[in-house]
């Protein structure tokens, strides 16, 4: 976790998360560990301004690599990956997916789907509700709808790539309920 009252945490704004917010680092050459101790160290640092950045620091809630998912920050807390001070940032959980080279991206692919089944499960967010980067416009760039996580979007906008992405997702979902339904009873 990146520590309370420091760099991307410098602020804390509460959350009631309604949405997640699916990335794609295009970072090849850092694993979620390495994202993990650049979001410790304040190394990813973005313009302040107003109606952009409002800490001047990226943060989001998870890393995904082929090995594990790092949490940086409480899903109860907004943070700054998404569309500046929107509803993005504002109601979302962040995952971010590594592309480091020599990565298994399908590994990395399918451990974001679990992840997010089981946080739609546990904070009861429905399917509708998982979202591409690319879903939040974010005013005042030259390209409005960044084609973010590049390798689910179909020539830069969803289509059957990301369709099976939540569908993914979506079976994950289903098997999480199935086992609480089942350990229930």
């Amino acid at each position: 976790m990146v520590p309370k009252g420091t760099h991307g945490r410098k602020v804390v704004r509460p959350m009631k998360p309604r949405y997640i917010t699916i990335h794609s680092t295009q970072n090849y050459s850092a694993d979620a560990d390495k994202h993990a101790l650049a979001l410790k160290r304040g190394a990813l640092r973005a313009a302040k301004r107003r109606g952009g950045n409002r800490i001047g620091y990226l943060i989001w809630h998870f890393t995904v690599d082929d090995r594990q998912a790092i949490q940086h920050m409480p899903t109860h807390e907004q943070g700054e990956h998404a569309d500046f001070d929107g509803p993005g940032n504002n109601y979302s959980i962040g995952i971010e997916m590594c592309e480091e080279r020599g990565s298994n991206l399908n590994v990395t692919i399918d451990r974001t789907a679990k992840l997010t089944a089981y946080l739609m499960y546990t904070k009861g967010i429905p399917l509708s509700g998982v979202v591409p980067h690319y879903h939040w416009p974010r005013r005042g760039t030259s390209i409005p709808h960044k084609n973010c996580p590049h390798f689910l979007l179909d020539n830069g906008r969803p289509g059957r790539k990301w369709k099976a992405f939540q569908a993914r997702v979506n079976g994950y979902y289903k098997m999480i309920q199935s086992s609480a339904v089942a350990s229930r009873s």
